[in-house]
């Protein structure tokens, strides 16, 4: 049930909720946060298990809060209205617009995805190494979605899937498509044992990105910012390939690339 509105900051469901900031606290109670209207709308419809919504009406930027807020509840969140100073508080926004949920980490597995993949002819994933940055991981996340990716692998992370930088930059997608955490190795096998082709993106490749066979069941691999992939996947790879640059710079930011290679392998299918 909505609760009176909380006007402390000493509360302890609002130092809860704070706390969930640090990646510490994030890893210890697999718990993270949720801010924002299309965030918290993707959440929901995914099925992710929200625990707690905090509320603050005065913010709130359109006439469909409450709608989702009914939604929230029924699914067996506690809803709980804060103050403004209480919510910009809790809020890691410029412009927070009311909403912020403490919800359940999803923690799938590989074994998990390769269950919604079960008789899918030619799968089509990411494989992202050791992204450091949460809005390039988040970007990346987005992307994906867009593309009609059926899965991203998350390698030897660097970043936390569940930092709010990337919840946000993800724009909520991250709730619409399997994400799953695993080693290198856990990953290559798993790889190689369905026969599913890793195209690795580098600078250093012979062939541009547009004249490789990018069709069938590919992996697009992409690695940190600054060094790219390391030697364990470029070894592994089946297919090299580059993006051409004509300016000073050698290289793209990651989260472009891979938005690249992506509708790349969407032309190559003919999903366009």
């Amino acid at each position: 049930m909505i609760q009176e509105e909380i006007s402390s900051l000493q509360n302890p469901k609002i130092k809860k909720a704070v706390k969930l900031a640090d990646r510490k606290e994030r890893n210890e109670t697999h718990l993270f946060l949720i801010e924002g209207y299309r965030e918290l709308k993707r959440a929901q419809e995914g099925g992710v298990c929200i625990q707690t919504l905090f509320v603050c009406p005065p913010f709130f930027l359109g006439s469909n809060e409450h709608a989702l807020i009914e939604a929230v509840r029924k699914a067996g969140a506690e809803v709980i209205v804060c103050k403004e100073q209480v919510f910009e508080k809790l809020s890691y926004r410029d412009r927070p617009d009311g909403l912020v949920a403490i919800a359940v980490q999803m923690q799938e597995r590989l074994s998990d995805l390769a269950a919604r993949l079960a008789g899918k002819k030619d799968p089509f994933l990411i494989v992202a190494e050791a992204i450091e940055k949460p809005g390039n991981l988040g970007t990346i996340l987005r992307s994906a979605d867009a593309a009609g990716v059926d899965g991203v692998i998350v390698c030897d992370r660097c970043t936390d899937i569940y930092n709010p930088n990337v919840v946000r930059a993800s724009v909520g997608t991250l709730f619409t498509l399997p994400v799953i955490e695993a080693t290198s190795a856990e990953t290559l096998a798993w790889l190689q044992q369905r026969k599913i082709k890793v195209v690795a993106a580098t600078p250093s490749a012979q062939k541009e990105f547009t004249a490789s066979d990018l069709t069938g069941g590919v992996a697009i691999a992409v690695g940190t910012e600054q060094l790219g992939l390391t030697d364990t996947w470029m070894q592994a790879a089946d297919i090299q390939v580059k993006i051409p640059m004509h300016g000073a710079a050698d290289s793209l930011n990651v989260a472009t690339a891979t938005t690249l290679l992506l509708y790349e392998v969407v032309r190559q299918r003919g999903r366009g």
